[in-house]
């Protein structure tokens, strides 16, 4: 510590081939413009413990980094900002940025970003920030959005009580690793797709933090994920099974120092970390011994509780497997036959038993709700595919978040699957039918089909799951035609492609907003 408090123009003057310079011991209270400028090969730089005097109107120490540097230096790779306690305002006024990749870290109470648009950020590969509240200014949006190149993330927040919500982390689509410290997920409304399109992570930190559970709909794009690390959490905490199951690619995790509730979920979690050979588990204690459980405050074995509530548990094993085997010799011997009598349209039934079931059950019990793997399964005639690449994925696929999940037939469908199959499988397991009427339609059997089946689940589930979209103006006679599709256009509201390119955008928007899934609008 040098006690260096102020530098000036030709404070560093001289110094070409400095590459390092470390400043965070020593209380910075003015940096003069372009006092970095003379630095032409400085690679690395620390700056902390900032004093800088407050600056109306934004009420707090404001670094302008272009001012200082004079343009970033190009081989700049590693830049480090502190204000301790205090909060900060950066500014970023001009497009230089480094031609090489930044390993940028922030700290402060506040740090408030001005120039979020700026290419300087999109340099930035490697993040780390401890802060109560990244913002970008003017508008108060969160600045990790902008940050969109950044492949490596580590956020701690300095105190649980302050909720910025991390939603848009599903920007970062490059992102590879994730670690999150100290931050209360428990009140968050954006916690559900906070992993969505995150389909390259591969390592993924949670410690100190509020959590409720983790759900399976968290883990829905983490397919690349292989480390998953979670420790210290501060709240009784729920391992839902589907959430480990379906991580396909995941090869150690690591959970220590977590308060398990007594569920049924996690000794499904319990189980699935015993057995599992493909994937190191560890636990605060080793997994061959009793592990304990929260339950009305007080402690007790998570086996014990399993073997009393959890009906797999407290069964005989072996009449399990005898009753599980008569079932499904009985349940095989009358699908054999049902498949002889109904042919292609037996899945169809199915899922209509199966939706209607599921909403008989909706009005009679608090459930979670149904798991869809789309969002909205297109119907569309061969001839109109070019409309659906060129139109369609841009403007429904691409706009987010949320980002809309569609089910294509092109794309989708299982390779050597019978056709029916095909669509009634992606049919219902798509939150919605959005059918795009044209000439070319009315005139397609296969499209006929699944309007009769997107119809058949209308008239089941009573829930707005069927969407109808003119692709072109279709004459009276030649609708009066189709039945089915005739009896649609008088009961329910449906959207025209606008010809006029000024009008589609609104289009959109509209289109985008009413596929949304319910609780995200």
């Amino acid at each position: 510590m040098n006690k260096i408090s102020k530098l000036t123009k030709n404070t560093f003057f001289g110094l070409q081939t400095l590459e390092s310079l470390m400043l965070e011991h020593n209380p910075l209270m003015h940096l003069e413009a372009e006092c970095f400028a003379h630095l032409p090969s400085l690679r690395i730089l620390h700056l902390g413990n900032l004093k800088l005097p407050n600056t109306e109107p934004f009420g707090m120490q404001v670094l302008n980094l272009s001012l200082i540097f004079g343009g970033f230096p190009r081989n700049l790779s590693e830049l480090t900002i502190t204000s301790a306690v205090r909060p900060m305002t950066l500014v970023i006024a001009d497009d230089s940025t480094p031609d090489v990749d930044l390993s940028l870290t922030l700290s402060g109470q506040k740090i408030v970003l001005w120039g979020c648009r700026r290419p300087f950020l999109q340099s930035v590969t490697k993040l780390y920030v401890v802060t109560d509240l990244f913002i970008c200014a003017p508008h108060q949006t969160v600045a990790f959005c902008h940050f969109t190149s950044v492949v490596s993330l580590d956020f701690s927040q300095v105190h649980s009580s302050t909720i910025q919500s991390l939603s848009c982390l599903n920007r970062l689509v490059n992102l590879k690793h994730l670690d999150i410290h100290h931050v209360n997920f428990i009140n968050d409304p954006g916690v559900s797709h906070m992993f969505y399109n995150l389909t390259h992570l591969e390592s993924l930190s949670l410690s100190q933090c509020w959590l409720d559970s983790l759900e399976g709909e968290l883990r829905l794009d983490l397919t690349s994920l292989k480390y998953f690390f979670v420790y210290d959490i501060q709240t009784e905490v729920s391992f839902t099974t589907g959430f480990f199951e379906h991580l396909t690619s995941l090869k150690s995790a690591i959970v220590y120092d977590v308060k398990l509730r007594c569920t049924c979920d996690n000794m499904w979690f319990l189980h699935w970390a015993r057995n599992k050979q493909q994937t190191e588990v560890f636990m605060s204690n080793p997994l061959d011994n009793p592990v304990q459980c929260l339950s009305g405050g007080g402690l007790q074995d998570l086996d014990s509780y399993g073997q009393a509530h959890c009906w797999m548990w407290g069964l005989d094993v072996g009449f399990v497997l005898f009753v599980s085997t008569l079932c499904f010799l009985l349940l095989f011997m009358t699908v054999v036959l049902l498949h002889q009598l109904a042919k292609d349209y037996l899945q169809a039934f199915y899922h209509i038993a199966h939706g209607w079931l599921n909403e008989a059950l909706r009005h009679h019990q608090n459930t979670r709700g149904r798991y869809y793997q789309y969002d909205v399964f297109v119907s569309h005639a061969d001839k109109d595919e070019r409309w659906v690449m060129e139109e369609l994925l841009p403007n429904l696929e691409r706009r987010g978040p949320p980002f809309l999940k569609l089910c294509l037939h092109s794309r989708d469908f299982q390779l050597g699957k019978d056709i029916v199959e095909n669509i009634t499988d992606s049919l219902y397991r798509s939150r919605r039918t959005l059918c795009l009427v044209s000439r070319h339609y009315l005139r397609s059997n296969w499209c006929s089909l699944e309007m009769r089946l997107g119809t058949y689940r209308l008239q089941v589930e009573h829930r707005d799951v069927l969407i109808l979209v003119f692709l072109e103006k279709i004459p009276s006679n030649l609708l009066s035609a189709h039945h089915r599709l005739a009896r649609l256009v008088k009961t329910r509201t449906y959207i025209e492609w606008p010809q006029d390119p000024a009008q589609q955008e609104a289009f959109w928007e509209r289109l985008w907003k009413k596929l949304l899934p319910d609780r995200v609008q």
